[in-house]
């Protein structure tokens, strides 16, 4: 059992030839507390750390869906890309867009 004193920063504790006093600085309760408040920030920021990744896993798209189930929304039309060509390409424009 120990008992410690933060007015003098002492801390008692019963030894084998009686009570130990083991004593320190005000510099170094400085620097302890210093790096035990680091420690809790360090520990915080990895708890919000796992439940962000958590947050962006759920809303991240599925990997497994095949790109090739486009399908084109409502609302648009194929239009040729060049009408003089031969190629046929086209490109698909929203008929609902303003003239702006």
């Amino acid at each position: 059992m120990a008992i410690p004193n933060y007015t003098y920063l002492k801390l008692k504790m019963l030894g084998p030839a009686g009570v130990m006093t083991v004593g320190t600085s005000f510099q170094r309760a400085y620097e302890c507390e210093v790096k035990c408040c680091d420690h809790a920030a360090a520990i915080v920021a990895s708890r919000e750390l796992l439940a962000l990744k958590k947050e962006v896993a759920e809303e991240a798209p599925d990997p497994k869906r095949s790109t090739g189930s486009f399908e084109p929304v409502e609302g648009s039309k194929e239009v040729l890309v060049h009408p003089g060509s031969s190629e046929g390409k086209v490109v698909r424009i929203g008929t609902t867009l303003s003239s702006k």
